[in-house]
């Protein structure tokens, strides 16, 4: 009986939460990375290098690194409902800025302001999460959230494409059309937020008495057994070594996911293809990452391993690297790109099941803020590093042998912190 109580309870909070934050991720990733199609033309128009559309792809992160911590700690004081709305609102309204661009310095700010606006988004929904869903439920869970991501590559790279087709269209560019429509969805569904979300168990009235009595037992029940004596204040989280280590993971995979999100367009471009061309054949590998990454996250709460799970699709991801910086044909580029995406995805629902083994309460939400402010800086590192590359030595290889190179030290600290915590191996 209690068996079937917390399946029938999961299935219901999962139908009623997850689908949801699935749609606001969706809309967040598109306005992080659909500068990677505004590039094709806004490039040109505001005279931007290869190097300057990297280092203003990624000074993003910078907002993101300075009011990660405090924006989720207001999350968890204020609740998810008033601060998501927040954040989308406003990271809605910077985003159509964007349109308004003349130069590469005010480019530079409102990416920067961008970053500051969004901050507390992603790590606010992991901890969020980490609410509603016991651990042992908790990779399948993120891998269904973290599923947006790819999806609105998929669907976003033909939309966005298709957007710059706009070009003229009452005197503005194609670019400037992409930022504006793409926007208005954050600032709708920000209102939506402040109406549809629950902040936590105890306030589901949309849950049976029962369900909502066996849910607030047992995260009551789970937070206690993670209190080993240390305190569950916002300093263990930002203290904590195994923080500090599962940010130099995170930042490996960042500096992949970025990777693909802002130059994946540029290097299909290189085939000679057209933009709505580049928006399909972009769409391709994200399609088929979405299966891997839901089917390897099922297996990893399956057999309740992490580490390993996050290893293997680290190198994965690494040796797609590689193997994109030495192919020039289409169908080798694509496949390339497509292992890429595929080991990316995967490693990072059983990353983000390890914080919350170990945090809860304030701590868990300034770690998880840690982890992804420090760990997004490969937001950063990766895409500047590909723009400067290219633009010394007219390639993207050494660039994408850098970010394979993260993507390896990634891997050899989630081993080493195995070793260090022995309810991980």
């Amino acid at each position: 009986m209690e068996i079937s109580l917390e399946k029938q309870t999961i299935r219901r909070i999962t139908w009623r939460i997850v689908p949801f934050i699935m749609l606001l991720y969706f809309i967040a990733y598109i306005d992080r990375v659909n500068m990677g199609f505004a590039s094709l033309t806004m490039n040109k128009d505001l005279g931007l290098t290869a190097s300057m559309m990297g280092f203003g792809a990624g000074i993003f992160f910078w907002g993101y690194f300075l009011f990660e911590v405090p924006s989720n700690i207001m999350l968890h004081k204020v609740g998810a409902r008033v601060w998501i709305a927040r954040v989308m609102i406003t990271w809605g309204i910077v985003s159509a800025c964007m349109a308004f661009v003349e130069s590469p310095s005010s480019f530079y700010i409102l990416r920067f302001l961008l970053g500051a606006s969004e901050a507390g988004f992603f790590p606010g929904i992991i901890l969020y999460l980490s609410y509603w869903f016991p651990a042992r439920h908790s990779a399948g869970v993120v891998a269904l959230f973290m599923a947006a991501a790819p999806i609105s590559t998929a669907l976003g790279s033909p939309i966005s494409a298709g957007l710059l087709e706009f070009d003229g269209v009452m005197g503005l560019h194609g670019w400037q059309w992409l930022f504006i429509l793409e926007s208005l969805p954050a600032v709708l569904l920000g209102i939506v937020v402040f109406f549809y979300m629950t902040d936590r168990p105890v306030q589901a009235t949309w849950l049976k008495n029962d369900e909502r009595a066996w849910l607030v037992a047992e995260m009551n029940q789970e937070a206690a057994s993670k209190n080993t004596g240390s305190p569950h204040n916002f300093l263990r989280g930002l203290f904590d070594p195994r923080v500090l280590a599962l940010s130099l993971v995170y930042f490996g995979t960042s500096a992949g996911l970025y990777t693909l999100g802002i130059w994946a367009p540029q290097i299909i471009n290189q085939l000679g293809v057209s933009s709505m061309q580049i928006g399909f054949l972009n769409a391709i590998p994200p399609s088929v990452s979405v299966i891997a990454m839901i089917l390897w996250s099922r297996h990893s709460d399956f057999t309740g391993e992490r580490i390993w799970h996050v290893i293997i699709a680290c190198l994965f991801a690494a040796a797609g690297l590689v193997l994109a910086g030495n192919t020039e044909g289409m169908i080798g580029l694509i496949a390339a790109l497509t292992v890429v995406n595929i080991g990316i995805s995967c490693a990072k629902p059983p990353l983000w099941s390890l914080p919350t083994t170990f945090l809860s309460g304030a701590a868990a939400a300034s770690g998880i803020a840690i982890i992804n402010s420090i760990g997004n800086l490969g937001g950063l590192a990766g895409p500047m590093m590909i723009g400067w590359i290219k633009s010394s030595t007219g390639s993207y290889k050494g660039g994408l042998y850098f970010v394979a190179g993260l993507l390896v030290v990634s891997a050899l600290t989630t081993f080493w912190l195995s070793r260090k915590d022995t309810r991980w191996h």
